[in-house]
Order: C-alpha cells, then structure tokens, then sequence
C-alpha cells in the first residue's frame, strides 16, 4: 500500500520558480507532480504480476495527474471510508 496525503507538487522556491520560468509555468508544475507519482507508483508495481493499492487521499488531485500511470491502471474516486474498505478487501480477499 502506498498513500500520498496530498498531490506532490513542487516547492515554490527559487529553483523550482526558474525552471517554472524557463519551462512553461503550470505546464511544468504538472510535469514534476505526474514524474513523482510515476516513480512512486514504479516503486510499488515493478513486474506485471506484481499488486498493490495506491491511494492519493487529496480530493482535488486533477485526473490529467494520472496520465503518469501505466496504461490499464484502474483509477477510482471514492471517499475515504470506501477507500478503505476496498483496500481491507483487497489485501484480505474472502475465502472462496
């Protein structure tokens, strides 16, 4: 399982405000944030057969924020009750 509490955009300090400068403003905010979930979702699924949950619990997270996963990815909205539900049931799938 991997929680982000937020969306994992760019400190405003001075070198992420020249690259934002010099790269295309939103555009570059959005860049960064899509790498960073990229990569944290590639530490979580690393072979095909590999599963997990991913959440990102900030409601406001833009959809475009997930063109970063691998196609198929399932992405659902929910709240955080059902979220948590559905994990429970995933990691500990009923007996058949």
């Amino acid at each position: 399982v991997l929680a982000f509490d937020r969306v994992p955009w760019p400190r405003p300090d001075l070198l992420h405000k020249a690259g934002r400068e010099r790269l295309g403003g939103k555009g570059y905010d959005d860049a960064l944030a899509r790498a960073r979930i990229a990569q944290a979702f590639g530490r979580l699924i690393r072979r095909g057969d590999d599963k997990g949950v991913f959440l990102m619990l900030d409601a406001a997270t833009p959809t475009r924020l997930f063109a970063s996963l691998p196609p198929g990815t399932e992405v659902q909205r929910m709240g955080l009750a059902d979220a948590v539900e559905l994990t429970r049931s995933f990691l500990n799938p009923a007996p058949a």
